[in-house]
């Protein structure tokens, strides 16, 4: 695939910011080949430098940045010598660019038809009929169906996973030589991510084109890239084969990124995640010597504190890289297993769902449709267990959420929590008691945090208002208790949230759920836009607190391998309905229902040798208004049996462990893992 000459030489380059608190370098020395027609990965946690790396490879750092060292050379041409002209000409044919947020490159006001065809004739002419047509045949590259509809559409009208394909489309239609993807598929469901990787390397193999993958997921870069580089508070520490970086890590840091990665093939007594301590420094406190010194576990003082590291090149052919001096003395060691992996035991049940029901009355043009968000959802959780629910979006989990926490009320049906029937009873006429014992941790804590105050403050007052302690020596013994719990220090009481990192701003969310010493919480994608060092900590502390204080968890995610660690009970829901329900380790192993065995197949593995086949579920997701009659999975189930599966609701497999499937194959049939030797 690799041509014989690179199309991008970055080499020795330094970039730094002029702020008011001086010169900040972001990046330092960095260097990286990448040639025609291949793909290379950037990772590294927030902070690093990656996207700095890649704006400066597009000559886009801003007024106040500037390379100031080293050379950025885009088919033998010096970016950071070009005229803003020749800029322009390099962006779009030359160069593309995917972000993370679809959105932030679509315009809301326009057709998406119209900003496609914008971008042809901008990069290479023509008519207007003529981009447009254009236009469609790449929309309908990009595997999009009824590309006439989603060319009408606004982009507030499409999916997520709509816009990220839309926002590939209008970066290839320049037909680019080099694409940069800055974390493309971090807000997507598994499913739809699964659908663009596959989707980029056909692209890529029918284009010939190189990529530069900007990640913290070590599994996705596996999955696109031969070449990996990782970053490290700006420098590049580790580069070599995606498969051998995975067999053999040389860097420590690079190490300990593996090692914060929950996989979702392995039982959770086969893994135990070691968060990285600390957090990456500053760019102007950055320490003698190593930069990753003060969180590295083998760390030599007199050795590793003695000036400037190098990127030496090792083995024999030269193809990889390390910054690091101790790199031949060390070797990786494996993660020990779980001391206490094993299921909760269960004394009793705390919460039980049966036949809820949710339906939401349409207005204007379509009133009298519903919308089915919830139908018929029955399960039950242990105390003390945690449970997660899975699906993609529109599956109705975050629904379930707000009937339990009584921010919406169900149309039929029961949350039976201990003796009280949640199911009916909206949060304003819920008791101060059971408030108390029904606690929430969201995704986002800048949403849910007052920027205005101080964190010790806003806990304080939740200690207050949960009458945990109501005089000021019993609120701040508390408040006291709540940061040692999370591991936050007590000195951070008086800071603002925009003064904490995002690791810590969650552990103050988790702190507020906790304050009240509730029975239940519920975690809602808790550590889906965190770093993977920093979602190892707050999976390890989540696990630690529910141990010390003996809390129901219910999480809800999309991040199997993240579930599989933490879970005791999985619920896997699809378009508002249950398809499979049991212990953990039942679902994680065959027979699988389809829709959980395309998830599992779609979910990135950190394995240089394991290979496996995978499903890439067909079309989107249907209208919860007209949700397919029979069972609701049969419009894009790869294992469809028939007519029965359009017309007949699945029956239910009750398995060993606890375990339930909804589905016409019979179980022995199930069990035939799809793709499997």
């Amino acid at each position: 695939m690799a041509g014989p000459g690179p199309l991008l030489e970055i080499a020795d380059v330094s970039v730094s910011y002029r702020t008011r608190a001086g010169v900040l370098p972001a990046v330092i020395g960095a260097s990286l080949v990448i040639r025609e027609g291949e793909a290379v990965g950037l990772v590294g946690e927030s902070g690093c430098g990656k996207s700095t790396l890649a704006m400066a490879v597009l000559g886009h750092l801003g007024k106040n940045g500037k390379v100031t060292g080293g050379s950025v050379r885009f088919a033998g041409a010096d970016i950071a010598r070009m005229s803003r002209e020749a800029l322009r000409r390099i962006r779009g044919p030359g160069i593309g660019v995917v972000f993370q947020e679809a959105m932030s490159a679509l315009n809301p006001s326009l057709r998406i038809g119209a900003q496609l065809a914008e971008t042809v004739m901008v990069h290479r002419g023509g008519t207007r009929a003529q981009a447009r047509e254009a236009a469609g045949a790449m929309l309908d590259e990009m595997r999009l169906p009824d590309p006439e509809r989603i060319m009408a559409a606004y982009p507030h009208q499409l999916s997520g996973g709509q816009q990220q394909r839309a926002m590939i489309a209008m970066a290839l239609l320049p037909q680019p030589r080099l694409l940069l993807l800055d974390e493309p598929t971090t807000s997507l469901d598994v499913t739809v991510e699964a659908g663009i990787v596959d989707l980029l390397a056909t692209l890529r193999r029918t284009h010939n084109m190189a990529m530069l993958f900007i990640s913290h997921n070590l599994g996705l870069v596996g999955q696109i890239c031969e070449r990996a580089a990782v970053m490290y508070a700006g420098e590049i520490v580790e580069t070599g084969g995606v498969r051998e970086m995975f067999a053999q890590p040389r860097h420590p840091y690079t190490m300990g990124l593996m090692r914060c990665i929950p996989r979702p093939d392995l039982p959770r007594q086969a893994q135990s995640l070691v968060p990285i301590p600390g957090q990456v420094c500053a760019p102007d406190d950055r320490p003698i010597g190593c930069s990753f010194g003060p969180r590295c576990g083998y760390f030599s003082a007199g050795t590793c504190d003695q000036g400037a590291i190098p990127l030496d090149a090792i083995g024999l052919d030269g193809a990889a890289s390390v910054r690091c001096v101790r790199s031949p003395a060390i070797a990786v060691r494996p993660a020990p297993g779980r001391v206490d992996a094993s299921a909760r035991t269960v004394t009793d049940t705390i919460l039980t769902v049966t036949n809820l029901d949710k339906f939401y009355p349409l207005r204007g043009p379509a009133k009298g449709r519903m919308v089915h968000a919830n139908q018929r959802l029955t399960f039950d959780v242990g105390r003390g267990q945690t449970l997660a629910v899975v699906g993609e979006s529109g599956s109705g989990k975050t629904t379930f959420a707000n009937i339990l926490m009584g921010l919406t009320t169900a149309s039929g049906g029961q949350i039976a929590f201990e003796t009280v029937d949640l199911a009916h009873l909206p949060v304003e006429r819920r008791s101060a008691a059971l408030l108390r014992d029904l606690q929430m941790v969201f995704q986002n804590p800048d949403e849910t945090l007052n920027p205005s105050y101080s964190v010790g403050r806003q806990l304080s007052r939740a200690v207050r208002k949960l009458a945990v302690a109501r005089d000021r020596a019993g609120i701040a013994a508390r408040m006291r208790a709540l940061f040692g719990m999370t591991r936050l220090p007590l000195a951070y009481a008086g800071r603002r949230p925009n003064q904490l990192s995002g690791g810590q701003k969650q552990r103050v969310g988790i702190a507020r759920a906790f304050a009240g010493q509730p029975k239940l919480v519920v975690a809602d994608e808790p550590v889906s836009a965190l770093d993977v060092s920093v979602q190892a900590a707050i999976m390890e502390l989540l696990l630690d607190i529910q141990r010390t204080q003996q809390t129901t968890l219910i999480v809800i995610s999309h991040d199997l391998g993240f579930v599989r660690y933490i879970a005791d009970r999985v619920v896997v829901m699809y378009l508002g309905q249950v398809m499979e329900v049991g212990d953990a380790e039942t679902v994680f192993e065959p027979p699988y229902h389809p829709y959980t065995e395309a998830l599992l197949s779609a979910a990135p593995v950190i394995d240089a040798h394991r290979r496996r086949e995978r499903i890439v579920l067909s079309g989107e997701l249907p209208s919860s208004v007209s949700p397919p009659s029979g069972c609701p999975f049969h419009t894009r189930c790869p294992r469809k049996v028939g007519a029965v599966c359009e017309i007949e609701r699945p029956p239910a497999r009750d398995l060993p462990g606890n375990h339930r499937i909804f589905c016409h194959i019979p179980p022995g049939d199930l069990g035939r893992v799809q793709g499997a030797a």
